[in-house]
């Protein structure tokens, strides 16, 4: 059983449309020094409470910006209590921001061109720069070694269509590329993050990983030890978004990492490292996981089979984010302060984890692999 792109879009679409958040950063990010920017500026957030917002609104005041929210009101709303926020809806009511202006928009909660093209319409001359969050879903196939930002972009059957589905997901967050590029030409910035990850994350499915591997015993790997996985903090990814904010930084950029090829196991071994616990990992090909029913990157998450039109999933080119100043803390930080923070949460929350691997049925599927060349 293969992976096609309606299954993995499938799995991932609806991901990116419906986050939640649990917590805000660790006390050693939010503790860091940070110095003031050399100018202050007014930033408007569209969203700004989910994942990548949080970190981003903290370390836009430490460098001693102004920023404004808005959302429509209901998701964390004890968060950044002095922070000016503006109650709407990007669906259909953007009065709050009529007649206002700001120096920079910084859109990451759109995944319906409409709203974009309303959003973005009606702020093109209140702001000098207005930087759109896409995802490398945006991508028509990811076959290609060493996908860049002027490889073709998923296209829609129906380019109308507001329903957010695996199939139509990519192709509308496409278009919702368009419609910045259309109202602030080269005041525009679009941002083609990977898979998030980090302490913030409340998808799961980087934190699989470490609180499995802190747990201990036999663990199932999936794969090759060597097929390539890409994934980015959250929060460095606000603080590019910040230093883009901050020197006028225009274009398209795919912003996923490290800055070099990582590899499924140099992860895992990399997340093995900030625990103490005895643990083996099993490797399993993914042939055999297909057979099993085991999903990638839902279940054995991070990962996708490089094949099967996904070759060059894990090898997407970010050269051009780095070059203009993006930057990646170690994984093993990552892998500590994502622990710190699961750990922190309530029982109830940790007991029903969003994605990763049932314990049963791994340990099912290792005792399968084990007895796979016994005779019948």
């Amino acid at each position: 059983m293969s992976t096609t792109r309606r299954q993995f879009l499938q799995i991932t679409g609806a991901a990116g449309a419906t986050l939640g958040l649990g917590g805000l950063a660790t006390a050693a990010d939010s503790s860091a020094t940070v110095g003031k920017a050399s100018k202050a500026l007014k930033i408007l957030v569209l969203g700004g409470t989910q994942l990548i917002g949080p970190p981003l609104v903290e370390y836009a005041m430490k460098r001693g910006h102004t920023v404004t929210l808005f959302n429509r009101g209901k998701t964390n709303t004890h968060l950044f209590p002095d922070v000016e926020k503006l109650k709407g809806d990007r669906k259909d009511n953007l009065t709050a921001l009529e007649g206002r202006k700001w120096d920079v928009v910084i859109d990451n909660s759109a995944s319906v061109p409409r709203w974009v093209r309303e959003s973005a319409g009606l702020l093109k001359d209140s702001a000098e720069l207005y930087l759109f969050t896409s995802s490398i879903s945006a991508f028509g196939e990811f076959k290609k070694i060493g996908l860049n930002e002027d490889d073709p972009v998923a296209r829609l059957e129906d380019p109308t269509t507001e329903e957010i589905t695996g199939e139509t997901y990519g192709g509308m967050k496409a278009l919702c590329e368009e419609e910045t590029r259309k109202a602030f030409g080269d005041k525009a910035v679009v941002v083609r993050p990977g898979l998030i990850v980090g302490p913030m994350d409340p998808t799961d499915r980087f934190t699989y990983w470490p609180v499995r591997i802190q747990d201990g015993g036999e663990i199932m790997a999936p794969g090759n030890p060597t097929d390539a996985v890409q994934i980015i903090d959250a929060r460095d990814l606000a603080h590019w978004f910040v230093h883009i904010a901050e020197n006028r930084i225009t274009g398209t950029f795919n912003a996923t990492g490290p800055s070099s090829t990582l590899s499924i196991a140099e992860m895992l071994y990399g997340i093995r490292a900030v625990t103490s616990k005895e643990m083996s990992f099993t490797w399993v090909d993914a042939d055999f996981l297909a057979a099993k029913e085991v999903q990638p990157w839902s279940q054995m998450t991070c990962w996708v089979p490089p094949r099967d039109g996904y070759e060059g999933f894990g090898h997407i080119d970010c050269s051009r984010a780095i070059a203009a100043g993006l930057s990646f803390r170690p994984l093993a930080d990552t892998a500590r302060d994502t622990l710190t923070w699961w750990n922190a949460l309530p029982q109830e929350r940790r007991a029903k984890p969003k994605a990763g691997l049932p314990r049963e049925k791994e340990a099912e599927v290792l005792a399968a692999w084990k007895k796979r060349d016994e005779p019948a």
